[in-house]
């Protein structure tokens, strides 16, 4: 049988990769796999309300991920351990492990610093920038040379899993280590949301606002969840202000521009809108690929380049899914005390990869209308109206960017048009988009409604 923290840790890496960030930091963090008895997988909890929930929501999540691992795994059980013996449990693993490498692919939460909220082991050393994110990095290091004078606020936008909260991470972490006397905090909307809701009910708003406002430097990650939070926004609203006329810097972090969160206060919006707004996107392959070679450095792994350069060709849209198949396929490595074959990848990644949304020629036709607010019907006429040129030319390009559809058969959809009409569209928009930020992120926001989940 696998030991212990290998196997948690095999686990640990493919459920990441199932569940939210969000679920998986509440429900994963301080969990542990307490003892294995023929067969019986007993996995411990910090209380009886996480032993509880991992029981009822995640059990059989949890046992497909062990036996993917060790196929001697039978059941599970959970079990709560008290602090004394946990401690001796510990200490008795680093006693029989002490001549081992420190393993990485654990909770990076377990490290995360309680005054700033931070987690060290976002920095900038480990921040890979490539096309996708340089203007967001630009921005970053802008704000690390003068806090609270360059881009305040500073707004990053992206979709999920793409390195945004590492960069932002990086930057408070920059600071407080460079400014021993700046106080930094760093702090998830949905938290600060339930701290304002609850100093709300048990009448402790001044003291909510003294907490806040005692920092230097605030950042608040996935700003979309303040949507229809009334109270939370006006309290917000007012941080922001103290915050700027005080010259400190306020970072924010959303999946999307302020201009499209819905339910979104005006006056907010603006202050949003007031500072630097810069977005990060889907990693290219070339990207993808230095971020899988800087991760298996940083685990100290080395991992075949046909292996790396495979998971980097099908795992296009996420930083967070590419890291986590790489630690599962190093612990599953580690687990099986063998050294896996491209196949044996391959075999991993087409069982845990959720397969894209179907996207179909009128699902690319209604989405792009949609956006532009123009009616269908106008996309097919032969018209050189300049508010229906510009996304005709955007559905030609992303149909034969994205899908491969060859210039006759989109000419021929949208209303007859000749192949060499769809190809100057096609040539048009790609030169375009490498020196219009504006239109790269209304490329970028289209295909992320074109490809979400339903």
């Amino acid at each position: 049988m696998v030991d212990n923290k290998q196997l948690w840790d095999g686990a640990l890496a493919q459920i990441e990769l199932g569940i939210s960030k969000a679920n998986f930091g509440t429900w994963f963090k301080n969990t542990y796999i307490y003892k294995q008895e023929e067969g019986i997988i007993f996995i411990s909890a910090p209380n009886t309300f996480v032993k509880d929930w991992l029981k009822n929501k995640y059990h059989k999540f949890i046992l497909k991920s062990l036996r993917d691992i060790s196929q001697e795994v039978r059941g599970l059980e959970y079990v709560i351990i008290r602090r004394d013996e946990k401690t001796k449990l510990t200490d008795a693993v680093q006693t029989t492990n002490q001549n081992e490498p420190v393993s990485d692919l654990g909770l990076s939460e377990l490290y995360i610093n309680k005054d700033s909220n931070l987690n060290p082991k976002y920095t900038f050393d480990t921040f890979v920038v490539g096309s996708f994110n340089e203007m967001a990095y630009a921005a970053s290091q802008a704000v690390i040379k003068n806090p609270g004078m360059n881009y305040n606020p500073l707004y990053i936008y992206g979709p999920t899993g793409v390195g945004k909260t590492h960069l932002l991470q990086s930057i408070g972490n920059y600071i407080a280590k460079l400014n021993s006397n700046k106080r930094v905090f760093y702090i998830t909307s949905e938290n600060f949301t339930v701290d304002c809701v609850n100093a709300l009910m048990n009448n402790k708003i001044n003291l909510f606002k003294e907490k806040y406002r005692k920092y230097d430097l605030i950042i608040i990650d996935d700003i979309q969840f303040f949507s229809n939070k009334e109270k939370t926004q006006e309290e917000l609203f007012h941080l922001f202000n103290h915050f700027y006329e005080n010259n400190k810097q306020i970072i924010f972090s959303s999946d999307q521009p302020p201009k499209y969160i819905e339910h979104l206060e005006e006056r907010l919006r603006s202050r949003f809108e007031g500072g630097m707004i810069v977005d990060i996107s889907k990693p290219d392959y070339e990207s993808r690929l230095a971020i899988l070679k800087t991760k298996a450095k940083q685990l100290d792994q080395v991992i075949p380049a046909e292996i790396l350069e495979y998971i980097a060709s099908v795992i296009q849209d996420s930083i967070r899914e590419l890291e986590g198949t790489l630690k599962s396929i190093i612990v599953q490595t580690q687990a099986k005390k063998k050294d896996l074959s491209l196949n044996d990848v391959k075999n991993i990644l087409k069982n845990n990869i959720k397969p894209k949304k179907a996207v179909s020629f009128k699902d690319v036709i209604k989405i792009i209308a949609e956006y532009y607010n123009i009616e269908e019907k106008f996309l097919y006429e032969k018209t050189r109206r300049k508010e229906v040129v510009k996304p005709r030319q955007i559905i030609m390009y992303i149909l034969r960017e994205d899908f491969n559809t060859s210039y006759p058969f989109i000419g021929q959809k949208l209303g007859g048009r000749d192949h060499t009409t769809v190809i100057h569209a096609y040539e048009k928009i790609k030169k375009d988009i490498k020196c219009d930020n504006l239109l790269n992120q209304e490329i970028e926001q289209i295909r992320q409604q074109l490809y979400s989940s339903t």
